[in-house]
């Protein structure tokens, strides 16, 4: 594996350093797909917990439920949703997305915006510091 990771490096190639999977305290996320204002995300959420309640300044998103149950809170609204369903998230509303269920929830992110970074985050509660 460490081979084909430095051929990969050699030949400047993103999947030499970048991780398909990452991991948080809350679940897991995967970049599909992206452009220059644009990017799909596959979150996985853990049974019982949450992402931060968090806004962003230079992107919306919308969430489109694939599996199971979630609470989603927008800008103090708490709404659940099944699988099918569907929100969005405007550019600089307070959100949360929870999984209140015994089963992971699987949800489809399509972010836009002027910039999609991981650092646009601005995390207002957050329970694992």
């Amino acid at each position: 594996m460490q081979r084909i990771v430095q051929l990969l490096n050699q030949k400047n190639l993103s999947e030499g350093k970048d991780n398909f999977k990452n991991y948080r305290p809350w679940g897991s996320f995967v970049s599909i797909e992206k452009g220059s204002s644009w990017q799909v995300k596959k979150l996985e959420i853990k049974p019982k917990a949450s992402i931060s309640l968090q806004m962003h300044y230079k992107r919306s998103e919308h969430w489109i439920i694939v599996n199971g149950t979630a609470k989603v809170e927008i800008d103090g609204k708490i709404s659940i949703l099944n699988a099918n369903e569907s929100t969005y998230i405007p550019l600089g509303y307070k959100h949360r997305l929870s999984n209140q269920g015994d089963e992971p929830l699987i949800i489809i992110e399509v972010q836009s915006g002027s910039y999609l970074g991981e650092d646009d985050i601005i995390r207002i509660e957050d329970d694992y510091g």
